[in-house]
């Protein structure tokens, strides 16, 4: 019903049609979704920006269709190709069918005009034993390259004078003396012009730069040749055939399901946008993009529905930039009375983002809804320790009830940890800090210390700070995995500072 009562009609009727042939389903109600936001999407990118949509192939060929309703085909731009992981074999999965290896990038702009800055990636070793076969005697390789042209245009049909010794074995060269000058004795002198019906492609001027530089050779007819050193040029112009990226692994990973590598949005951010400019990213997940357009001093907006995703990218923003970058964090509690308010509209983002105020991971059960009393999991070492130890969360949104904590401290025994934690919005009775109390202390291997077996935290002391939790941590970021310091990064960029950006 929303996309009908939209503007653009071209889109409503193309959803008709879709409906039509796909029916009522998972795909159809995808791409609804889909559609409704990228209307969105259009209607805020600037004049000049550009938008990029990353799929899979299993719906891609719908999305380009929504896409050209949204944005029109003419400013349709390119289908950029990812391998986003190395060969499998789907035989195992009973396919009959090539391994599913590459994700596919639209890319679409606003206008026929748009923000774009060339980016080279580096020759491949086979591109530079076919192309780069000449070496100099210091081992540098170079190619050589015509220097005539089928166009016309300005001083491009003169004389170009060469010279060599006069003996068998010697090369032309480009004679630069003043032309009335007197010939040496010993020299060989010729003047060579462009091929029939061809011109040169530079002026005198230049090819006198280029002699002068030693970046011309010639031929036996004393035709002269342009040498370009591989280690000068930029590298192949930007195809839309990207597998020299490969999928978040190692250090970079920080464990999000469908997290993108770094350099995939460095790359995109770069080619499409100015330091300056604005990047939004409306389905964030783990923060790559914003990391990406931090770390590229460009001002950004990142949105996601979960708090998960939202405390996952407020701790990776603070580990990889420090103090060097200043954001704004809008929709997540502050205070207790929006925690109120998140607990009443959906209880599982209530808990998932008051697991994430202990930097405990949340958990879902093996099977959706059968948490088994477990609503977050959190790890540690103690000094001495080979193996992580478990701690297990309970959260509790609502009213609280007399046999809560004994519950939890049976669900610790149960899943052998060695603390459970109980959040709750309420302030625990004197009967529950009792019963905590009773599950007695875990002994720290070094220092004589101790921690509670069952903790009682509440909202209001979380965000207050006076709340944490109590345990050995020798073995920092053994729950979230930290995300690599970036160095030399550039000052933060308030977003709205200055003048309003120029794309996005």
């Amino acid at each position: 019903h929303e996309i009908l009562h939209q503007r653009n009609t071209d889109v409503a009727e193309l959803m008709k049609e879709l409906r039509d042939f796909l029916g009522e389903n998972d795909v159809m109600a995808y791409l609804t979704m889909m559609a409704n936001r990228l209307l969105e999407l259009h209607r805020v990118l600037k004049p000049l920006g550009s938008l990029y949509l990353h799929c899979d192939p299993t719906a891609s060929h719908y999305l380009k269709l929504v896409l050209d309703g949204v944005f029109g085909n003419g400013n349709y731009r390119s289908e950029i190709s990812w391998k986003r992981s190395s060969a499998h074999n789907d035989a195992k999965q009973g396919r009959k069918q090539p391994g599913n290896i590459r994700d596919v990038i639209f890319f679409y702009t606003k206008s026929s005009e748009w923000t774009w800055n060339w980016i080279y990636t580096p020759y491949t070793p086979e591109y530079l034993a076919n192309e780069y076969r000449h070496q100099t005697r210091e081992g540098r390789y170079f190619k050589e390259t015509d220097l005539t042209a089928n166009k016309s245009g300005g001083d491009v049909s003169y004389e170009w004078r060469v010279k060599r010794k006069a003996r068998p074995d010697a090369r032309w060269e480009a004679d630069l003396s003043d032309e009335f000058r007197k010939p040496k004795s010993g020299w060989e002198y010729t003047g060579v012009f462009p091929y029939r019906g061809r011109f040169w492609a530079y002026s005198k001027k230049n090819l006198v730069e280029f002699a002068t530089a030693g970046k011309l050779r010639h031929r036996n007819t004393g035709m002269p040749r342009l040498v370009q050193f591989a280690d000068e040029m930029p590298g192949i112009p930007l195809q839309n055939d990207w597998q020299d990226i490969p999928p978040a692994l190692g250090n970079e990973s920080l464990g999000y399901p469908t997290q993108k590598p770094l350099a995939l949005l460095e790359r995109i951010i770069a080619a499409s946008s100015n330091p300056g400019d604005v990047v939004l990213d409306p389905f964030c997940g783990c923060g790559t993009a914003v990391h990406a357009a931090q770390k590229l001093n460009r001002r950004w907006v990142g949105i996601d529905i979960t708090c998960l995703a939202i405390g996952l990218i407020e701790k990776r923003l603070k580990d990889a930039f420090k103090d060097k970058c200043k954001f704004e964090v809008h929709g997540t509690p502050k205070d207790l009375e929006s925690a109120r308010d998140l607990a009443e509209r959906d209880k599982y983002q209530f808990q998932w983002w008051a697991v994430t105020l202990i930097d405990a991971q949340p958990y879902q059960g093996k099977k959706k809804g059968a948490d088994g009393g477990i609503d977050g999991l959190k790890f540690f070492y103690d000094v001495t320790d080979t193996d992580a130890r478990k701690i297990v969360v309970s959260v509790k949104g609502g009213d609280l009830k007399a046999d809560d904590v004994r519950a939890l401290n049976h669900v610790r025994d149960r899943e052998k940890a060695d603390i459970a934690i109980f959040i709750s919005l309420k302030e625990p009775t004197a009967g529950m800090k009792k019963d905590a109390a009773s599950a007695g202390f875990f002994e720290w291997h070094a220092g004589g210390k101790k921690s509670p077996r069952v903790q009682l935290l509440t909202i209001e002391g979380l965000l207050s700070g006076t709340h944490r939790v109590d345990h050995p941590d020798y073995s920092p970021n053994v729950n979230f995995k930290k995300a690599r310091r970036e160095k030399g990064t550039a000052p933060a960029v308030d977003l709205f500072e200055g003048e309003e950006a120029k794309g996005t």
